[in-house]
């Protein structure tokens, strides 16, 4: 099992677009991507422009499906120049 935990650090004029459009991801993601266990999105409380996708896949071929999908592609493309600063990317695997 694969885990990620992706910190998005979004514009403030840009995090209630960037909202709207990983909201479809999410949706799209739940229902079309297999091996997908889990997929949401998080807002922090303390600074709502920390944006966290945290996601839990069946395997690693789960994972590069996903990551090669028409949603994520055209999200992430969309989504490109919204960030204040690059995103932090966690790939984690369960170990206990």
């Amino acid at each position: 099992m694969i885990k990620i935990i992706a910190n998005n650090y979004i514009k403030a004029d840009k995090v209630e677009e960037f909202i709207r459009l990983a909201k479809g991801l999410v949706e799209n993601t739940r229902a079309k991507d297999a091996g997908c266990i889990r997929y949401e999105l998080l807002q922090d409380i303390k600074n709502p422009q920390i944006l966290t996708m945290v996601e839990e896949w069946e395997d690693q071929e789960s994972l590069n499906g996903h990551a090669n999908s028409s949603h994520f592609k055209e999200v992430m493309a969309a989504t490109a120049d919204f960030s204040e600063k690059p995103a932090e990317l966690h790939i984690c695997r369960t170990i206990l």
